[in-house]
């Protein structure tokens, strides 16, 4: 967790008096400089916030926390029995979560009246995290100082930070927006999850943008069905949370999003990609050329305006995502002449991690890292692969273990379908058993085409040399899911791995002509990555 350098001190017992909390224990003169809800990243001087979980309180941990320099303790009714002898005072709100992130926009002053960055935040199943690296680098090609927080990375003025969240718990996302303000930020692009709405991780904070991308299926092992998860992700523009909002209408759910949307509102459609090509929007993204290197599109707006740019991968929806950028740039209060002037005739200069990533060489097969992780991912991304592709195009791929287990058919379907060669492997097994994860996969492929070549291998080393032997030059390897990702999730341990070095070392294998990585690499070459044991399916 990022801190400010001089965050402000603030007296416990005022927090108490503000936020309705009963003291337990001798507040006077007890001062605060930051708060967390982990004992292992407190420092000295912080409040330590006890929540309840998923198997314990977080009450149990009072003690440890206070022997690491916690002031004091902030819990429910239920926490302040255990956290009662940790030797600090207490202060005993209703559902601390719930509170966490006024509490945290107090302490650091962060809160929707404070002198803070721009924040411009965007929702929805797929796209969030490039949306975000590009109206950053859009921001940057300004010159504007930017920060970033996405699934992949945390920028500071040019510090980059990996992530461990899509969207940070509140009180480490008011500390890292404390510390960008004390850096210079001017502006900062924010991914925000349905779970970041419905844990509180966004509360006290106020977007001065908020944007849309899409809905489809996934994360059905945290909400109910869709409906549910559609409307986790409608507080993001309530006139509480955002001043203004962009939304796609590329998906059916963007109607209903603008439909409800309390703040002025664009739109924004690219119809060789609509579910209705025909929307009436404020903004259109045209489709020129799709290239290996990028995609060329054309943004106009309904009164003419229009410039013509590049968004440096493959893929008709990456356009749609720079359009959304764009637009998003300008309700932010950047104008059109400064952002045409940039970008027209040009390129936007973003670094995408993980996302329909080319990892080969100039000769050889082409091999694409993608962080998709759901059906209509799997399904743009392997139409966008297949029309830059000559050749073959084979898809590799795993699906996630102990997490939303009913799209893993569709998944399969998806992957067979838009491919000519399958190769299914394994992701992050977690505590499920990988074999059974494969074993789904593989017959929902089956299901989908009998008559297609699907190959099965374990773990994922040995399946990309596999995969590898399987194309030559002119055609493409897709592995989907991995991304940017630097280790998997092996019943509770992350392994290193890299799916981006693994795929360069299969290609050096093969005798094919690799560039240098612009990426860390999380174990050395000559290292063999800590996986699971090599056998085969």
């Amino acid at each position: 967790m990022l801190r400010p350098e001089h965050p402000p001190v603030r007296a416990l017992t005022e927090l108490a008096a503000r936020f309705g909390g009963e003291l337990r224990g001798d507040a006077d003169g007890v001062t605060l400089s930051g708060i967390t809800l982990a004992t292992a990243d407190l420092r000295p001087g912080e409040a330590f916030v006890a929540i309840r979980g998923v198997n314990r309180h977080g009450a149990e941990f009072a003690a440890a926390a206070a022997a690491a320099g916690a002031v004091a303790v902030i819990t429910d009714a239920a926490g302040a029995v255990p956290a009662a002898d940790a030797g600090v005072p207490l202060v005993v709100v209703d559902d601390p979560r719930a509170r966490l992130g006024e509490i945290s926009a107090w302490v650091y002053g962060t809160g929707a009246n404070d002198e803070l960055p721009l924040l411009l935040g965007t929702t929805g199943t797929n796209g969030k995290t490039s949306v975000s690296h590009l109206l950053e680098g859009i921001l940057a090609q300004l010159g504007v100082v930017t920060g970033l927080s996405s699934t992949a990375e945390r920028h500071i003025a040019g510090d980059v930070i990996v992530s461990r969240l899509t969207t940070p718990e509140a009180s480490e996302f008011h500390a890292l927006l404390a510390l960008m303000r004390e850096r210079g930020v001017e502006a900062v692009a924010v991914e925000v999850s349905a779970q970041a709405l419905s844990r509180h991780r966004v509360d006290g904070l106020m977007f001065d943008v908020a944007a849309f991308t899409n809905l489809s299926h996934d994360h059905l092992d945290d909400y109910a069905d869709m409906r549910e998860y559609f409307e986790a992700k409608l507080p993001l523009f309530s006139a509480d949370r955002a001043r203004r909002a962009v939304i796609c209408l590329d998906s059916a759910a963007g109607a209903d999003v603008a439909a409800r949307c309390e703040v002025p509102y664009e739109t924004i459609v690219t119809p060789d990609i609509a579910v209705d090509p025909t929307a009436d929007a404020d903004w259109r993204v045209t489709i020129v050329e799709e290239r290996q290197d990028g995609t060329v599109f054309t943004l106009t707006a309904r009164d003419g305006r229009a410039l013509t740019t590049v968004v440096p991968t493959i893929g008709r929806h990456m356009a749609a995502n720079a359009g959304l950028a764009i637009v998003m740039a300008l309700q932010a209060g950047y104008a059109w002449e400064r952002l045409a002037a940039a970008l027209d005739g040009g390129r936007i200069d973003a670094y995408l991690p993980g996302r329909t990533q080319l990892v080969s060489g100039a000769q050889g097969p082409a091999i694409y890292v993608d962080f998709g992780h759901s059906p209509d991912a799997f399904e743009k991304t392997l139409a966008a692969v297949r029309r830059v592709t000559p050749g073959k195009v084979v898809m590799l791929f795993g699906a996630d273990g102990d997490r939303d287990a009913t799209k893993r058919f569709d998944m399969a379907r998806t992957a067979v379908e838009g491919s000519d060669i399958l190769v299914v492997t394994d992701h992050h097994p977690r505590f499920e058993d990988p074999d059974s994860i494969r074993a789904t996969l593989v017959a929902g492929a089956r299901a989908a085409r009998p008559d297609a070549e699907i190959h099965e291998y374990s773990p994922p080393e040995r399946a990309i040399r596999e995969t590898v032997k399987l194309v030559t030059d002119g055609d493409a390897v897709l592995w989907a899911g991995p991304g940017h990702q630097d280790y998997r999730d092996i019943r509770g341990r992350r392994a290193p791995y890299s799916a981006r070095e693994l795929a360069r070392r299969a290609l050096r294998d093969a005798g094919w002509p690799v560039p240098d990585p612009v990426w860390p690499v999380p174990y050395p070459d000559d290292a063999t990555p800590a996986s699971d044991p090599e056998r085969p399916a």
